[in-house]
């Protein structure tokens, strides 16, 4: 009784004194995460095994789905490479060189546009090269690939891969200008200027082509510059002169006759051949090789003293990956596509020149062999498109003039001079 007495009084001076309560724990500067995380947005890693896929675009001619030998060719070495790397496919478009939608049209819209759907490779002819490398839209070679430090090329194939000193392309296949005639008709076909004037049959070619390429081989032949000062597309005028009289003389003695200015393109100066108004032809050696007639062979241009001179032209695989990756993934498919067994297989099928000499050495036709081994080796490619689009024009005019005996050799050289050098 004592003891709870003592407690009781005790409890209550506790209450009288105001004694401060017992200090509380001050909370925290921080305040502790939650147990449940919320949901944060999930962080896509690259995925190292995805598949690439190389985009290649190109023309028509070379559509490996067309159902001949050279598409099945091609077709099958595509897949091969493929199927040699890992994780990567091949995406083939066609697609014309020229015009809306064409190649050289949607590299040029897509670039800055859409970047993304560009290809990784397209094939084109030299002018295209030219076209786009002026306007930004190749990337070189250089760095990517050691292919053409290899000899086996033509001289026509180094001068097509390289521009300005640098390579926008990898060579596939080349043409050069070719004479046909009859055998039956033209036992023994005229090696140079003066056999041919001593032919009384006719030679077709395009006289009104505005990119006078006939002339320019002629022209060229005898060893004329096309460009002058400064670079600048220029002629010669004793050697242009020398041309024209060659065509007044063959104008003369009816191997080229006035009729052939209505010619514009080697199309039409073909079908005047195949109608049997005439019985030699300037025409294309691919043009000769795809239709093979039975009544037609082939031989050199005949030239000035019988020296084997021809302009060529021809298609290469150009760069226009952004992606450094894809861009050696693309020099390597081009590195695969221009090797000398496959080319020999299928420049033979597409009845185009090949690039290199030791592809020409294993084709199976000895008679097409002989003749691009006659033709190919001091081929030059045909003079630059600006130079062409320059002179052209004016050495049409005085080739049409000659030819319908307007004015003579020398006064349609001089004009085509004046005209040239008029501002």
């Amino acid at each position: 009784m004592r003891r709870f007495l003592i407690l009781f009084l005790v409890v209550i001076l506790m209450g009288c004194t105001g004694a401060p309560p017992a200090a509380e724990t001050p909370l925290p500067d921080v305040v502790p995460t939650p147990t449940e995380t919320p949901l944060a947005t999930p962080v896509t890693t690259p995925d190292s095994n995805a598949p690439i896929t190389l985009r290649i675009w190109v023309p028509p001619r070379f559509d490996p789905s067309d159902g001949s030998a050279a598409g099945a060719l091609f077709q099958s070495r595509l897949d091969e490479f493929a199927a040699r790397k890992t994780n990567i496919q091949i995406d083939v478009r066609v697609k014309n060189v020229d015009g809306p939608g064409g190649i050289l049209d949607t590299l040029a819209t897509s670039s800055a546009a859409a970047p993304l759907a560009l290809p990784d490779l397209v094939i084109l002819p030299r002018y295209g090269i030219e076209s786009a490398t002026h306007r930004g839209l190749l990337h070189p070679f250089d760095g990517l690939t050691t292919i053409l430090d290899d000899p086996d090329w033509y001289n026509f194939a180094r001068q097509l891969s390289h521009l300005q000193n640098t390579t926008y392309g990898i060579p596939l296949a080349g043409d050069a200008l070719v004479m046909t005639y009859r055998p039956e008709v033209i036992a023994e076909p005229p090696a140079d200027w003066p056999a041919s004037l001593l032919i009384t049959n006719t030679l077709t070619f395009p006289a009104a082509d505005p990119q006078a390429l006939f002339t320019f081989l002629n022209y060229q032949s005898l060893g004329g510059a096309v460009t002058g000062e400064a670079e600048q597309p220029a002629v010669d005028d004793v050697l242009l002169t020398d041309v024209l009289t060659y065509y007044q003389q063959a104008s003369a003695s009816e191997l080229m006759p006035f009729w052939l200015t209505q010619y514009e393109s080697d199309q039409q100066a073909w079908e005047a051949y195949e109608q049997e108004q005439a019985d030699l032809a300037i025409t294309w050696v691919s043009r000769y090789l795809e239709l093979l007639p039975e009544d037609t062979a082939a031989a050199p241009v005949p030239t000035f003293d019988g020296t084997p001179f021809t302009l060529a032209d021809g298609w290469a695989w150009a760069l226009t990956a952004h992606d450094a990756e894809r861009q050696s993934l693309a020099a390597q498919l081009a590195e695969f596509l221009s090797t000398s067994e496959y080319l020999a297989s299928w420049t033979e099928a597409a009845g185009l020149i090949p690039p290199r000499p030791s592809s020409l050495e294993t084709w199976e036709s000895a008679a097409q062999q002989t003749l691009l081994n006659q033709i190919v080796p001091t081929a030059q490619l045909s003079p630059s498109q600006e130079v062409i689009d320059q002179l052209g024009p004016a050495l049409q005019a005085a080739v049409i003039s000659v030819l319908k005996a307007e004015e003579d050799a020398t006064t349609a050289a001089q004009t085509a001079l004046e005209k040239l050098s008029a501002p």
